[in-house]
């Protein structure tokens, strides 16, 4: 049921599947090499899917593939903090960490936050979340810093997993699930140099303008948002513990505001784009004064709304006085780090199948979410950890790793989980992107309550961390 509704979900936003041109394909010969996995993407989440399989006991007589259409890169650690951050939840930590990559990321640097505060600029609604015993909520980290500790991690499988640098795949030949004796029973992959490879499961790791998906006709509903997200590397005015993330409703899209140290935070604010184009060309000053602005600015309040909002919560302190939050002024910007501000295109993203016969689609090549719950890539993580749990399942009984018999079982699991969080991700997106005032004070109320509720936010914390 779970798989069904995963499959149909989103098709109302108005998604379409864009076809991409097939590449001819030389026959192949048998002196292609074969292997057992291949993945194709060698980003965070390829990188990752390759590290974990590679040092997965089960494998130590796999052959595993990565392909990368970029060079390796050497990662050294800058001053500087790079704008290009992920939020990584608890669950995330614990799967680099069966791999030896987290004790690396820790060696370079992370930093961890405690409590989350969540509030809209058109009322005082506001919502808190902390763990009691005070473990950390996630961490915010650099992505090049997970990348540098991912090829750590690769090369010390490099017996296991070869990692072809510079190499696109360009076309893809794919097996009938009962094939007859003159086919071949793998995926044949030809790369833009003219070598090829073939395997027995093909994952797809590269993006969300997979070519893996599209070659293996996979509808992928897709919507792109009126806004663009702004990032940028910022410097407080004051040191602090910087132990919170930050994050505000505006009317024109959420600011959240991540700790990097005691003194510098990560911003990631989406808007519109023209309000993104002006934030990303204005003075330092001026952008500097947008932001505390933004996270301090009432210009949005209505006189009604917050009599509204005051009646509700002293009705929630009566019934609940336990349940009542803390609120904490969020830290003033003093400045922005030179040449860090950049803008990308938002979007939402959700293929009908993550798999085909002896084809698997993971992170964003499956689904793509609007950042403001800072799910992304632990939605990949979290797709890399049910995955490896059913191939290394698969490789203990000497299973066929692309069969459809597991891979569908990882299917329905992770789209059980994604399509609930990607269903409510939008929901929010819109829910926060206006500012009538009926829908205004529906949403105070409902924040104001949640808030007041222990027990379900401990669950919105416990789905959030996974």
């Amino acid at each position: 049921m779970a798989a069904v509704c995963g499959r149909a979900l989103l098709a109302p936003l108005g998604g379409r599947l864009r076809a991409c041109p097939r590449v001819p394909i030389r026959p192949l010969t048998s002196a292609a090499p074969l292997y057992d996995v291949v993945v194709s993407g060698g980003g965070m989440v390829g990188s990752a899917m390759a590290a974990a399989l590679g040092h997965d006991i089960h494998f130590h007589d796999k052959k595993i593939a990565l392909l990368e259409a970029g060079p390796r890169k050497e990662y050294c650690l800058p001053e500087s903090y790079s704008n290009r951050v992920s939020s990584i939840s608890p669950g995330s930590a614990t799967l680099l960490s069966s791999f030896g990559a987290w004790d690396h990321v820790c060696s370079l640097r992370c930093k961890p936050f405690r409590r989350m505060q969540v509030w809209d600029a058109c009322s005082e609604a506001i919502i808190t979340f902390e763990k009691d015993d005070l473990d950390d909520m996630g961490y915010i980290v650099e992505n090049d810093v997970i990348m540098s500790a991912l090829t750590k991690q690769l090369d010390a499988v490099a017996d296991r997993v070869e990692v072809f640098y510079g190499s696109r795949a360009v076309g893809y030949t794919w097996p009938l699930p009962s094939h007859s004796s003159d086919t071949s029973p793998w995926v044949q992959i030809e790369l833009a140099d003219g070598r090829r490879l073939q395997t027995k499961l093909l994952i797809g790791a590269d993006g969300h303008n997979s070519v893996v998906r599209k070659e293996a006709e996979i509808q992928n509903i897709e919507h792109q948002y009126d806004q663009s997200a702004v990032v940028a590397t910022l410097h407080l005015s004051e040191a602090t513990d910087n132990n919170v993330a930050w994050q505000r409703f505006l009317p024109t899209g959420p600011i959240a505001l991540l700790p990097l140290s005691d003194t510098t935070s990560s911003l990631v604010w989406s808007t519109s784009h023209e309000h993104a184009s002006k934030l990303l060309t204005m003075d330092k000053e001026s952008f500097v004064d947008s932001i505390n602005s933004a996270f301090w600015s009432n210009v949005n309040h209505s006189d009604f709304i917050d009599a509204a909002g005051a009646m509700f919560r002293s009705a929630l302190s009566l019934l609940k006085p336990s349940g009542t939050a803390v609120r904490q002024l969020p830290p003033s910007v003093a400045e922005v780090d030179p040449e860090s501000r950049a803008v990308f295109p938002l979007g939402m993203g959700h293929a009908a199948q993550y798999v085909r016969h002896r084809v698997a689609l993971i992170g964003d090549a499956a689904h793509r979410v609007h950042p403001l719950a800072g799910q992304g890539v632990n939605l990949g993580f979290g797709d890399i950890a049910c995955l490896a749990h059913h191939l290394s399942a698969a490789a203990f009984n000497g299973q066929d790793l692309g069969s459809l018999k597991h891979l569908l079982r990882f299917e329905t699991e992770r789209q059980r989980h994604n399509v609930s969080l990607i269903a409510a991700i939008d929901l929010l997106k819109r829910l926060y992107s206006t500012s009538l005032s009926p829908l205004v004070l529906l949403r105070t109320w409902g924040l104001q309550a949640t808030n007041a509720l222990p027990p379900i936010k401990e669950q919105i914390m416990a789905f959030a961390s996974k």
